[in-house]
This record gives C-alpha cells, structure tokens and sequence, in this order.
C-alpha cells in the first residue's frame, strides 16, 4: 500500500502570504501537480504537512479529493503516524518540490527504503547534505514505521528535516539523480517567476512516456511545445477537444470530395489536437476526458483509414482499396485489445494516416493502404508471438 506525503510548510519568496505549494503550476497549484504524480503510481492516501491552513491550501486539497484521493492534513509527525496504516509505504515528496512523472516512479518502484539523491558540484541543486559527497533531491519512500520514529522524537524537531535524518540512520538506498534532470526538471522553486520557467521544461517532458514511435517523434514535440502555451493562457482540456473534433469532421468532408491528401492532413492535425488535449486533461486531472481524448483518435484514424480506402475503390472501380482498408482496421482493432506492453515500433491508430499522407500525396493511396494494412499485419503478428511467449 502506497502513501504520499506532501510537505507544504513554507512561504513563497515572492508571495509572503501564500504557501509555496500552493504556487500556481501548470493550471492549478504545485501541490495538486505534486498529488496527481503520486496518483499515477498508486497512492490513494496523501497526507499533507503543514503548519498552517491558508484558504488556497483549503482549495487545492479539496480539488485533490473530489478526483478520489483522500487527503489528510496533518500538522505533526504524531498525526502522521496515525493516519497511516503500519505496513504501509510513503512516498515522501519535499516542500515546493518539482519533479517529473518518471522521478515519481522511480523513487515508487523500488523495493526497499530509498532516498533520491544529488552528486555535490553536478549542477543540480540539493536541499539538505546526507553525507560528505551527497544532498538530498527532495524524494524518499520510507515504512510506515519511520513516521513513528520521528513522532517519539521532541516535538521542536522540524519535520521534513527529521524524518530525512531517520531515513538516512535506517541506511536507505541512495538513487543519484541524473546531473541533467536536476538541472531542468526537477528542484525545489519557492519563486513564483521562476516556478513558470521551471514549469515550461517540466510540462514539455510529460509526454516523454509515450513510446510508440508516432507519439516519440511526432505527436510529442507537437506535445511539448504547444503545452506549457495552453497552460500559461488558461486553456480549458476541452477546447482541444473541440478543436480536434472540428479537425476531423473537415478531414471526413475532404475525403468525401475525392481529396485524400488535404483530408489525411487534416485529420492529423485533429490527432495531434487531440494528443495535447489528453495530456493537458491528464495534468489537471481530468481523467475522463483524458480517456474520450484518446478514443476520439482512434475515431478519426479509423474514419480515415476507411474513407481513404472508399475514395481509392471510387477512383479505380475495383474494391481493393476498401477491402486493405477494412484489414487495417480489423488488425488495429485486435491489437489494442491484446494484453501485452506495446512495442516502440508497433502500429498505433495514427501511425495508419501519417502512413497514408506520403501514398496519398504522390497520387497512389492504394499503395499507402497495402503498406498500412501490411503494418496493422506485422503489429498483431508480434503481439500474438508475444503472448506465446508469455502465456
């Protein structure tokens, strides 16, 4: 059983009445970015640290909440240990601290007490010395058991700062932070100026988990550029929606006028609407949407992976064209429901439009089909050799 617990204890540098965690970050506040990294590796009770309420505070734990976390907050490690059940594993997460989803399941992934850790001199900033050649990043996941240790302890003793001294006696494993992540991903930011600096490196990098090759090297740099513009204006998820939707149904009405080119383009730009739209939902926890998102994609790459298909048996009369662009479909369809991690190099729903755009440009579309429906082919091939090895 995972735990999360969040130190939001300090002001901001610039914002003496407001607590650091409660900094805006990429459209909500730091310690919902925090609670919702936490989410996404398991926790489902977080703790929040504090030593004083704010009404900010009040806001962003209630928000935290109502996406089905249960928050507690707590003002000691008395308190703490109490609410935590005594075979549990927190996730300890340093007051105003930045950080990625990957760091997150990192430091959540390991098996044993583990703090993150940064080399002195490599750049990357440390928030407290543990040794004589380490500081550390602002991440631990300590027992249960630990929190009890620190509430024996003298009740002057500050927190966060004890607990670390606990774990560091219990000789926990020390991760080293990469010299890179630290410099551009992740760190503590007290400043509200530059937390949005900080937040433009750290947004661009959440649509690094996407592997499949469309996303890595199309979808995500889309991704990584147009996010931190859509958070810093204000955005809401569904615009992008919207803005995908409209996207695709002039995709349909330009594959219905014969034209598969300008109308596989469009339907990419749909796509790509679509993959920011998710990401940005993902990030102010909106799940649901997130999830529609997605499916809208496959939606709109089926429809133009058909029509394509449709506009081809128009043009020549013969129905190969539909019939490659029924295979595709059907092996697309078997291969998201078959239950193996994907392979980087495997098909994904838009990787069947970016194949079709180049065939269709050069005036054969019929042969963009054949290698789309050759590619759907090879996917559900591998997934099933998958499995076999695997059963």
């Amino acid at each position: 059983m995972l735990v999360g617990l969040v130190f939001a204890t300090e002001d901001a540098e610039d914002r003496p009445d407001a607590l650091a965690a409660t900094l805006p970050f990429g459209g909500a506040t730091l310690i919902e970015y925090q609670a919702r990294l936490l989410a996404a590796v398991g926790v489902g009770h977080l703790l929040v640290a504090v030593s004083r309420v704010t009404p900010a505070l009040l806001g962003a734990t209630s928000r935290i909440a109502s996406r089905g976390v249960t928050v507690d907050v707590v003002r000691s490690a008395e308190e703490a240990a109490a609410k935590v059940h005594p075979l549990a594993q927190v996730i300890v997460v340093a007051d105003a601290l930045v950080t990625t989803d990957a760091v997150i399941e990192w430091i959540a992934s390991e098996t044993h007490e583990a703090l993150l850790v940064t080399r002195d001199g490599d750049g990357s900033v440390g928030i407290e010395r543990v040794d004589n050649a380490h500081s550390w990043a602002g991440l631990a996941r300590v027992p249960a058991a630990r929190l009890a240790d620190v509430a024996s302890l003298p009740v002057d003793y500050d927190f966060q700062s004890t607990l670390l001294r606990q774990a560091v006696a219990a000789r926990a494993v020390q991760l080293l932070l990469p010299p890179a992540t630290g410099r551009t991903r992740h760190g503590v930011e007290r400043n509200a100026a530059a937390l949005l600096r900080r937040s433009k490196s750290v947004l661009a990098a959440l649509g690094d988990r996407r592997t499949a090759w469309t996303d890595r090297f199309i979808f995500t740099p889309i991704t990584g550029w147009t996010l931190p513009h859509l958070v810093a204006r204000g955005v809401p998820a569904w615009a992008a929606t919207v803005a995908g939707g409209a996207f695709g149904f002039a995709s349909i009405i330009l594959l219905a006028m014969l034209m598969p080119a300008a109308g596989l383009a469009t339907s990419l730009v749909g796509i790509a609407a679509l993959s920011t739209g998710s990401m940005l939902s993902w990030l102010r926890g909106e799940d649901r949407l997130a999830r529609a998102q997605e499916r809208v994609i496959q939606v709109i790459s089926a429809i133009a992976v058909v029509l394509t298909g449709v506009v081809v048996t128009r043009i020549s009369g013969g129905g190969t064209g539909l019939v490659l662009a029924m295979a595709t479909i059907a092996c697309a369809v078997l291969l998201e429901r078959t239950p193996v991690p994907r392979r980087r190099w495997w098909a994904t729903p838009a990787a069947h439009p970016l194949i079709l755009l180049p065939a269709a440009i050069v005036g054969h579309p019929v042969v963009g089909l054949g290698l789309s429906a050759l590619y759907a082919l090879a996917s559900i091939g591998a997934a099933i050799e998958a499995i076999r090895e695997k059963p």
